[in-house]
């Protein structure tokens, strides 16, 4: 189901995944593949299928809120940006990255969040989200 070299999508999906999916969507290929299964504060549920993708799904309404590619992710953002590449030359292709000291990743209000090995500093995953995220009621569900 995960296409491992299909483009990373601000707001939209990746690796043919698109975002406000129903986890209802996603049955047999979670009960296939066996992913590990971790609960994610209150209200959140995330699958990891090893290496590839983290599918972040709110229990409350059944929606893919986040999807996470991981070290086997060979797609690319922006067209250039991907897995294993340092953070200077991200930002020297995407300048809207600031680093978040809180949640001690780079964010973009486009959309995207990318965690970076705090040694070598090479990109060690890309995230992309709902754009609900900042609303007041997102972690109700609300969206």
């Amino acid at each position: 189901m995960v296409d491992l070299n299909a483009p990373i999508v601000p707001w939209k999906g990746m690796g043919n995944i698109e975002l406000y999916s129903h986890l209802k969507d996603f049955y047999e290929y979670i009960n296939k593949s066996r992913p590990k299964i971790l609960t994610v504060g209150m209200f959140d549920v995330r699958y990891e299928i090893e290496n590839q993708v983290y599918l972040w799904f709110s229990i409350l309404n059944g929606r893919l809120w986040k999807i996470t590619a991981l070290k086997d992710y060979k797609g690319k953002l922006f067209d250039n940006i991907h897995i294993g590449m340092h953070i200077d030359d991200v930002l020297t292709i995407e300048p809207s990255f600031e680093y978040d000291d809180f949640e001690e990743v780079y964010c973009s209000p486009k959309g995207i969040f990318i965690e970076t090995d705090p040694v070598e500093h090479t990109v060690l995953w890309i995230s992309v989200y709902v754009k609900e995220l900042d609303n007041e009621d997102f972690e109700r569900g609300n969206w």
